[in-house]
Parts: structure tokens; C-alpha cells; sequence
């Protein structure tokens, strides 16, 4: 059952991404995500209080990217080089397929947001997949055993979300997956291992 209702869940999000992709947050209702996605009414709203709860789901798109990421990943290659990869990866899909009004919207609602917040959910596969990588690159000597897998895990998120965030205060004027690549080596310098 629970299989069921999460397919149902990522069917409403996958809908209501590509309709705010294609014809903007404002311009997108209600009744086309239900269209879309191929559920009721009543199932939109068993999970979102509303189109704007819909914007959190975001983080939780990403991690389906993840999971594709994951799949494809050399867990024997080097654990930074594979974090800077999936950094790499994710940002050119955001940069690609995201619009930065509505990453910027996810970044106030986030913010400004009571409660649980969704881009800091340690449930989420994001996360699980750094700690298992930072977990491997300790184990292996690749990074530092001088902070903990949490401590570097959360260094990881920040300089990420730091990249985003700077993205979306120039507007998207530079490419924000060749800055990511060029710049998260530098970023996690101070966790690898020579």
C-alpha cells in the first residue's frame, strides 16, 4: 500500500515539474497537475495542502536524480572524486530543466518555512548516498577522520547549496554546472586525504 500511495505521490510531483517548467509556476493549475499525472482530485490533496506546498517537492526530485546518479557511480574510484561528480551531474539537470524562479522560490519558502524542512531531511537518498560515500572514502584513507561523516556530510550540503543559491542571486547568468565542477574540488580540498 505504502508503494502505491509514494507512486502516486511522484506522479503528482513529476506532473507538476514539468507543467511549472513549461508554463511557469503561476500559469500552472491545480486541475492540469491532476490531469497530467493521471490522479484525483482527492489525492492531490491527501498530500499538498496546496500548489505552493508543491515547491518543497522539489528536494525530493532531486533525489530521483540521485538515484539515477547512484546507479551509474564507481563506488572503487575515489569517494571525492564521485561527490564532485554527482554535484557536477545534478546541477547540470538543474541548470537544464529547473526554472530559477522556482529554485529561488524553493530557497525563500525554505527559509521561511515553520517545521520540517525539506532540503534538510536526512532521510532523503541525498543524503544517505554522501554518507555512504564519505563513510567509504574514510574507511579507504581518501577523507579526513578529523570530523565526523556527519560533520563532512553537512559541509558537502553547504557548499551546494551555496553554489544554488549564488545562481540565483546572479540570475543564471553563468553556467552553473561548469562552475560547480571547477569549484567543488576546491571546496572539498579540506576533506581529502593526500
Amino acid at each position: 500500500m505504502k508503494k502505491t500511495a509514494n507512486h502516486t505521490k511522484s506522479k503528482i510531483v513529476s506532473a507538476a515539474w514539468q507543467l511549472f517548467y513549461e508554463q511557469g509556476f503561476d500559469s500552472t493549475t491545480v486541475d492540469e497537475i491532476v490531469r497530467l499525472s493521471g490522479t484525483s482530485k482527492g489525492s492531490f490533496y491527501h498530500y499538498f495542502e496546496s500548489k505552493d506546498s508543491l515547491i518543497g517537492s522539489l528536494a525530493y526530485l532531486f533525489d530521483e536524480k540521485y538515484a539515477e546518479l547512484e546507479q551509474k557511480l564507481d563506488f572503487k574510484q575515489n569517494a571525492v572524486d564521485n561527490m564532485v561528480y554527482l554535484t557536477k551531474e545534478l546541477l547540470l539537470v538543474i541548470e537544464n530543466t529547473i526554472d530559477i524562479e522556482l529554485l529561488s522560490r524553493l530557497y525563500g519558502q525554505q527559509l521561511n518555512k515553520r517545521g520540517e524542512k525539506e532540503l534538510l531531511d536526512q532521510s532523503r537518498l541525498y543524503y544517505r548516498l554522501l554518507k555512504r560515500l564519505v563513510q567509504l572514502g574514510q574507511k579507504r584513507g581518501e577523507i579526513t577522520r578529523q570530523k565526523s561523516t556527519a560533520e563532512i556530510v553537512r559541509l558537502y550540503a553547504i557548499a551546494e547549496r551555496a553554489l544554488l543559491y549564488d545562481w540565483c542571486l546572479h540570475g543564471g547568468e553563468y553556467s552553473l554546472a561548469e562552475y560547480a565542477a571547477a569549484t567543488m574540488p576546491l571546496f572539498l580540498k579540506g576533506i581529502r586525504e593526500e
